[in-house]
């Protein structure tokens, strides 16, 4: 109070010796305090929510932000311990699907509960494609640091940290456009992902435009890439033969893929069967010189465009097939990244 009183007395003084300029500015003295606090108070930083690890047994809903934008999920933490360091699986749902369908229709959070699993359902927005597709066909999406790629990769490593998943064992899955996803995705992200697994998708190609796409998933070619590959991740598909949204022949693009990375040579081993509810299917290993699997095709005779063994509840499934999911669970958990 004293000081303002000294300040008022010196712009007075200046006043009087018609100062007027220097009077005001020792007048901006008295505001000084004030407007400097008010700063302070702006500009100080406020704490945000923090997250917590989900409960064991939850399915929570989220929203993710990124800067390549923001991304709703679905999460499923299975039963059990909390202090486990899990595997992590992503799984893409195709057109028209929710995560929350996706989840239903392939029964995967059941199967988590029985094998330890984390489950993370990133859903994409009817503002980026209004069938809720992954734009997989667009060159923005196809490469690490861009577009749904880094988005997706983004949200994977938040939920590593979040619940403390092991960075050693992520997988990542899809079907149909999802698929496709998973298939870039996991190309892209080489040392975030393990293994891939691709049910009624097309395999990773010369694909840039939405025609090209529509072509690939007719079977006419035209997508295949053909120069040498980089390494590729172990990957498990599945396919319907009487698929007529995305044609079968694109199974074969994966071996194509594997051949043009030159892992050296191929082992095959073919199986037959049946499964519970009566499709018949034929499965194709290919092993690499150190006799692990590379590749695992199954093809299901008489199925078409669904999630061979999913449950009727859910959209875009087979009930009659063999069962999709524990199979690439199988082979995802048979695998893990090294030191």
């Amino acid at each position: 109070m004293a000081d303002m009183f000294k300040t008022w007395r010196k712009a007075t003084r200046l006043a009087q010796k018609r100062r007027p300029i220097s009077a005001a500015l020792a007048l901006q003295d008295l505001f000084k305090p004030a407007a400097s606090a008010r700063v302070r108070k702006r500009s100080k930083p406020q704490p945000g929510p923090q997250e917590t690890r989900p409960n064991p047994g939850s399915f929570i809903t989220a929203k993710h932000k990124s800067r390549y934008g923001v991304i709703a999920y679905r999460l499923y933490t299975p039963v059990g311990s909390s202090r486990r360091r899990m595997p992590l699986l992503v799984m893409l749902h195709g057109c028209t699907q929710t995560a929350e369908d996706f989840a239903t229709g392939t029964r995967m959070n059941q199967l988590a509960d029985e094998l330890g699993v984390l489950v993370l359902y990133p859903e994409q927005s009817q503002k980026a494609n209004f069938a809720r597709c992954w734009n997989w066909h667009t060159p923005e999406n196809q490469s690490a640091g861009a577009g749904e790629a880094g988005m997706i990769a983004s949200l994977t490593r938040h939920v590593i940290g979040l619940c403390n998943a092991n960075p050693a064992r992520i997988y990542i899955a899809g079907i149909s456009a999802g698929g496709a996803a998973a298939a870039i995705i996991g190309a892209a992200y080489p040392r975030l992902y393990v293994a891939i697994g691709v049910h009624s998708g097309v395999a990773v190609g010369d694909i840039q435009t939405l025609r090209s796409a529509l072509t690939a998933m007719q079977g006419k070619g035209g997508a295949r890439p053909t120069g040498k590959l980089p390494r590729q991740l172990p990957t498990i598909v599945f396919h319907g033969d009487q698929d007529k949204v995305v044609h079968p022949s694109n199974a074969g693009g994966f071996l194509h893929n594997l051949e043009r990375a030159a892992m050296g040579p191929l082992t095959l081993r073919t199986v037959t069967g049946m499964s519970d509810g009566g499709r018949a299917f034929t499965r194709r290993v290919f092993q690499g010189r150190a006799g692990s699997a590379l590749l695992e095709e199954w093809i299901v005779h008489g199925s078409g465009h669904g999630w061979s063994g999913g449950s009727p509840l859910g959209s875009h499934t087979d009930p009659a097939g063999p069962d999709a999911s524990r199979e690439m669970l199988r082979f995802f958990l048979a695998r893990r990244r090294g030191v």
